[in-house]
């Protein structure tokens, strides 16, 4: 049997625009591609391609993590078409590989759907602002959009603290200094205890994983530095509730208030293959924290955001079911992805089958059709 080049598998990756490339033991390689998992018509992989995959991509130091635990992260350069993340871990005793594409080009914020307040809130001097959602709905490409703006605009000094870097920044307008954990840090508390001697303007923390980083970036973006991070939560007044529960009772008190003083925004997404074309779109929660939305915080009355985020139209502030229901009335999105996505599926499901009766209009498997005369 002929032995498969990684090469061959990352420029078919590229050239299709997959998001991630499989391969395990038992299929042939799979594409994800729009959300939607496709084989290669290749052969099956045996344990022995898989192997032979992994030793022509991994870096020695991620071979002997695998050994050792089980499993290792990285990410490469494809010479000047893309960059990849990958994930190698073993399963059933054989080897395993995820590999990510990160595009070289940055998205604007026109391109992304970002609400234009986000420009503004970038700008500030100081604060907190975090950018949520689950695995895979596009957080890394929002972030990168956002530092890429100052990068371009403002002479800054930008830290990022990631695991591992995903996109390349250049120097620009700013300095960009990008520390790589496992390879330059041992660890995100670590990199985060020792960025506030680097005299930095912008700090991006990959992920606020534990107690010690939430409270390391609350205190940076305190001490009047610009703090970005990411949290795998949905909805605005969830992320707050997370990170305040993540304390002990007795600190949780001094919490709401950095909170309420330090967090200028918090954008949750979500996404979605189109319906009607190929390609993804993202639908976006986003809170701008007002003097009011301050208050909430403080007070421990995150039950009553949603109706702040629901009357903050003029901030630029939306709930992310009032997205998918915009999407999805647009034909952007079918009733399945909306309903799948969203945060209170039950009202949604009662609103979608409202509009139909009113629209004489039928429901087939989420989708739209007219209904004949």
């Amino acid at each position: 049997m002929a032995m498969i080049h990684v090469d061959r598998l990352l420029e078919t990756c590229i050239r299709r625009g997959a998001s991630d490339v499989h391969i395990t033991v038992g299929r042939p390689p799979v594409l994800r591609l729009h959300g939607k998992l496709r084989s290669l018509e290749t052969k099956v992989l045996e344990p022995s391609d898989t192997l032979s995959l992994m030793k022509q991509i991994t870096p020695d130091r991620n071979q002997q993590e695998l050994q050792e635990v089980g499993g290792t992260d990285f990410g490469f350069a494809y010479g000047d078409k893309a960059r990849f993340r990958v994930s190698v871990f073993r399963q059933k005793g054989n080897v395993a590989i995820v590999m990510r594409q990160i595009p070289y080009k940055f998205l604007t914020f026109e391109e992304i759907g970002l609400p234009q307040i986000c420009k503004a809130l970038v700008r500030r001097p100081r604060g907190l602002f975090l950018v949520t959602g689950p695995t895979g709905s596009g957080k890394t490409t929002t972030l990168a959009c956002m530092i890429n703006y100052v990068n371009d605009n403002f002479d800054r000094h930008i830290v990022t603290v990631e695991d591992p870097i995903e996109y390349y920044h250049t120097h620009k307008k700013s300095l960009v200094n990008q520390r790589e954990v496992g390879n330059d840090v041992p660890s995100f508390s670590e990199a985060l205890r020792r960025v506030l001697r680097m005299d930095p303007d912008v700090i991006l923390v990959g992920e606020l994983r534990d107690l010690e980083t939430m409270a390391a970036a609350i205190a940076a973006a305190e001490t009047g530095h610009l703090v970005f991070g990411t949290l795998h939560t949905t909805g605005a007044a969830g992320t707050i509730n997370r990170i305040i529960d993540q304390f002990p009772p007795d600190q949780q008190e001094q919490i709401r208030v950095q909170l309420a003083f330090n967090l200028i925004g918090v954008l949750s997404q979500a996404l979605m293959p189109r319906a009607n074309s190929p390609g993804m779109v993202a639908a976006y929660e986003f809170m701008v924290v007002t003097p009011a939305i301050a208050n909430l915080i403080r007070e421990n009355k995150s039950f009553r955001i949603d109706s702040s985020i629901q009357t903050g139209k003029k901030w630029g502030m939306q709930l992310l079911d009032e997205h998918l229901w915009i999407l999805y009335t647009q034909n952007i999105i079918s009733g399945e992805e909306m309903i799948d996505k969203s945060r209170h599926p039950g009202e949604l499901q009662e609103k979608m089958e409202a509009w139909h009766r009113r629209k004489g209009t039928e429901m087939d498997g989420g989708e739209v059709t007219e209904a004949t005369q």
